[in-house]
């Protein structure tokens, strides 16, 4: 039997990536859905199919609904918030100083910012 196990991501909901290879390079959309299994995300505007739909309660009309597919994750890289170019991430480890609590954050390795969503 065979074990599935989730993908590490550093790639959020609601971060703003750039789609770096396949039919929808060069476009820069916000991450709307991960899905960590199968390792695809959907991107705003990204990879858009035609779905072809009968009437139904909920869609009276029917006809052509355009909507976005999933894409591979390694298909896209984070956008910098500094640079506004796509980076990659690494970890950093941050203590704070009052209660000594460590966290762990996301940095980009373009401007060595830490990236906050």
């Amino acid at each position: 039997m065979e074990v599935k196990e989730k993908l590490k991501t550093r790639i959020k909901k609601n971060d703003s990536v750039k789609v770096v290879s396949g039919n929808s390079k060069g476009s820069v959309g916000k991450v709307l859905f991960i899905d960590r299994e199968k390792g695809r995300v959907i991107v705003e505007g990204v990879n858009i199919i035609h779905r072809h739909t009968k009437p139904n309660q909920k869609n009276q009309q029917g006809g052509i609904v355009k909507r976005e597919a999933p894409i591979n994750i390694s298909n896209v890289m984070l956008m910098c918030p500094k640079t506004n170019q796509p980076t990659r991430i690494g970890m950093n480890l941050i203590k704070d100083e009052k209660t000594g609590k460590v966290t762990k954050m996301r940095l980009s390795k373009k401007s060595g910012e830490i990236i906050i969503s």
